[in-house]
């Protein structure tokens, strides 16, 4: 009786484990909204990511990450508080003269928190949507997409995370790169998402971390060069779990090249139904766009 109850248990874990496996295996064509799909929604808050998860057919949040004087992971893109599309605290305009001030790694997380990002007027995203809000922890974003994933019993997505730093900025607009890699992983081992996270990166050395130091996490190499793939996997020194080149870079060659060496290619930033089926015909992986609305729509 107490083999049988025995061999029963490790069944039931045998199975639980297999079924995990299928629930985090990443998505056979990664719809990705860029920024939580900022030609809808104000880019980078978590607006955009619980708008982008109504889409069918999109897979996964793509984002970007800064850290903050007193050390949090604050998700947006510039190493400064973007004049074009943010308002001061009051309101007002954020002088083009005068926004370096405004550098997220000078400024605490409780200053940066009460600038405006979702009202004023954004003339490259005409059809975004004005809604007040602000630039969110990392944490805070996890936390209320997976809240969404439970209360309205979504399937998991997944979180594509760009590390925003660089050499010349090291000390300047970014910590050293051990130190933002360990900041940034920190909140992800916390939040318990590690299975479901890319990180990716122009900056290799970020990347390059990643795969040393945790070599499960999956990465990507972002590219905007006239290198080829061969030359980009060399500069690298390892083969990422992604290659994700400027769309413009992208073509039948480059997508079997990748694929011979299991490497999947997801480009950036597509934003026509055009130019999004063309590179779904050359089977690219999936595809980073700014209208997640029109990236499920395309065949």
């Amino acid at each position: 009786m107490k083999i049988k109850k025995t061999a029963i248990i490790i069944l039931l874990v045998s199975l639980a484990i297999k079924s995990n496996a299928q629930e985090i295996k990443f998505p056979e064509f990664s719809a990705e909204a860029h920024r939580g799909g900022r030609g809808l929604m104000p880019e980078n808050s978590i607006e955009a990511m619980l708008n982008a998860m109504k889409i069918d057919g999109i897979t996964t949040l793509e984002m970007d990450t800064h850290i903050s004087k007193d050390g949090k992971v604050v998700v947006t893109h510039d190493d400064y508080l973007n004049p074009v599309f943010m308002l001061t605290p009051d309101g007002k305009d954020i002088p083009e003269t005068d926004n370096r001030k405004y550098r997220i790694f000078g400024m605490n997380y409780a200053d940066i928190k009460q600038f405006d990002l979702g009202t004023k007027y954004y003339p490259q995203f005409p059809q975004q949507k004005k809604e007040k809000t602000h630039l969110p922890l990392l944490s805070d974003l996890i936390d209320a997409v997976q809240r969404d994933i439970k209360n309205n019993k979504r399937k998991q997505f997944f979180y594509n995370i760009e590390t925003k730093c660089s050499e010349s900025g090291d000390g300047i607009t970014n910590p050293k790169p051990e130190e933002f890699v360990r900041l940034l992983m920190d909140v992800i081992i916390k939040k318990n998402i590690s299975d479901f996270v890319v990180i990716q990166s122009f900056d290799k050395r970020t990347i390059q971390i990643i795969h040393e130091k945790y070599p499960k996490v999956k990465t990507s190499f972002l590219v905007a060069n006239k290198k080829t793939y061969q030359e980009n996997m060399a500069d690298l020194g390892f083969k990422p779990f992604i290659l994700s080149p400027v769309w413009q870079m992208v073509n039948e060659e480059l997508v079997k090249k990748a694929h011979a060496d299991g490497v999947k290619i997801i480009p950036w930033t597509a934003n026509t139904l055009a130019d999004i089926q063309k590179l779904k015909s050359i089977n690219v992986d999936g595809i980073i766009s700014d209208y997640p609305d029109i990236l499920v729509q395309a065949k």
